[in-house]
């Protein structure tokens, strides 16, 4: 392993108040070197640099702990949402054995790379799902069935809300990862997420340390049900978003 991992990773962590054994330290190694062997033949991120990848995925994923109690994760249920090479999803399972994550994404050979991870570092009570949020959010199997529905996919805050508030239970939370820069957006994302069956209840902003980025993680917790038209047929809300 790398110094330079290690130390970023061990500054991180600490930063947002966790401890990984040597053991996790290896696992999120391990998956540093499985997403640059991958990379090479497909476009999963163009943060490759070790330094970096410590830092803008992996810390950045575990930053969820700043907004969330970390005892509120062991046991629960999370879905991330447009989830790309596994982000923050699988960092959140490796620091929290206990969570049950569901990874979905809609390109399969994300779900592959996704599926050799799982493997390789042997983690437990993670599923993969190749399809859409639109169509996935309105599947008994996984509509209003978690606690946590999370996401780093680029999209505004009505889009986004629109593709991951139906997965999240009455009393549960969507916790979208945003830049510094959010009030206009949340501003203008503010009738969607309560159409949808949700409130802003706070909003998390820190500095992501040794990148020198604002960050926001915008906690909505869903109050009442999402209506059932929500969400919409696949590319609408992307095109139309709730205004």
């Amino acid at each position: 392993m790398e110094e330079i991992f290690r130390e970023k990773m061990e500054v991180g962590v600490r930063e947002a108040g966790l401890e990984l054994s040597e053991k996790q330290m290896e696992q999120f190694y391990r998956y540093y070197e499985l997403l640059v062997e991958w990379n090479k033949v497909m476009n999963l991120t163009g943060i490759t640099e070790v330094g970096d990848v410590a830092e803008k995925h992996f810390v950045d994923s575990l930053a969820l702990v700043r907004a969330v109690e970390a005892s509120a994760l062991d046991g629960a249920k999370l879905i991330d949402v447009g989830t790309g090479a596994g982000f923050p999803g699988l960092p959140l399972k490796i620091a929290f054995p206990e969570l049950k994550v569901t990874l979905l994404d809609s390109l399969n050979k994300r779900i592959k790379f996704l599926n050799e991870v799982i493997g390789e570092l042997g983690l437990e009570d993670v599923e993969t799902i190749h399809g859409r949020a639109e169509d996935f959010g309105k599947n008994p199997q996984y509509r209003e069935q978690y606690d946590f529905s999370v996401s780093r996919a680029v999209a505004n805050t009505a889009s986004l809300s629109e593709y991951c508030l139906p997965f999240v239970k009455v009393g549960g939370y969507f916790v979208p990862y945003k830049s510094g820069k959010i009030d206009e957006e949340l501003k203008a994302g503010e009738k969607a997420i309560q159409v949808l069956g949700g409130n802003v209840e706070n909003v998390v902003r820190f500095t992501l340390s040794g990148a020198e980025a604002d960050r926001s993680l915008v906690m909505i917790k869903k109050t009442e049900k999402t209506p059932k038209r929500f969400p919409r047929k696949a590319g609408v809300p992307a095109k139309e978003p709730i205004a």
